[in-house]
């Protein structure tokens, strides 16, 4: 007995072999929308689990830190370069030397910047420098008076606004020979003192030689 054809609720009447095809065509086109769904969301899945293998694979951890700078050795290559005497704070243990180079070029400066969490102090030898090099360093700065440290004369600057002034709230600074020495940078004045004690050797080894 032959099949009676399948009445659509929706159309009242059986379905035409039209409307089949088109019902089952649409089926199939569901379908395989849902099927690329779901792979489209597999391969975001693996992805993913990918990208998270990859950074727990990276190495975690703090990069070394750099190896301590020899003021001493760098400033035998420099003052051997250079051909003239170079100064080597013998600045005390604790203290980190950051930069020991020559900067500038008006004029050039050997300078070895000496930094802690709460401060930093550069020493800087220019090299014959002129009378107002120490102002220009310092923003205008100008000096207030002297302060005799270890034997050492030195200028005092005053410097009203730090913030003006690279953030340098103090300053030193003397005559060495040809070159002065400028000794600046935001510390208490008991750090400053001591960097400026390591310092009066040197400016008095330089003084000597300049004679």
């Amino acid at each position: 007995m032959a099949q009676s054809p399948r009445i659509v609720a929706e159309l009242g009447r059986p379905e035409t072999p039209d409307e089949t095809a088109a019902r089952k065509a649409e089926s199939s086109r569901v379908h395989r929308a849902s099927q690329n769904t779901r792979n489209l969301v597999a391969a975001l899945i693996v992805t993913i689990a990918v990208v998270i293998v990859i950074i727990l694979a990276v190495p975690r951890g703090t990069p070394p830190e750099a190896a301590p700078i020899d003021v001493a050795a760098v400033a035998q290559q420099i003052s051997a370069a250079e051909e003239r005497p170079i100064i080597a704070p013998d600045a005390p243990d604790s203290w980190r030397v950051n930069v020991a180079a020559v900067e500038g070029d008006g004029p050039r400066a050997w300078t070895l910047v000496y930094a802690d969490e709460t401060w930093f102090l550069r020493v800087a030898q220019g090299f014959d420098a002129d009378p107002a090099w120490p102002t220009r360093m310092l923003s205008g700065a100008s000096t207030d008076g002297t302060v005799s440290i270890d034997g050492i004369v030195w200028d005092r600057y005053d410097i009203a606004d730090p913030s003006r002034a690279g953030n340098i709230s103090v300053a030193l600074a003397t005559q060495a020979g040809p070159d002065t020495v400028l000794i600046y940078g935001r510390a208490d004045e008991e750090t400053l003192h001591r960097a400026a004690a390591a310092a009066a050797p040197e400016v008095e080894r330089l003084r000597e030689e300049a004679e």
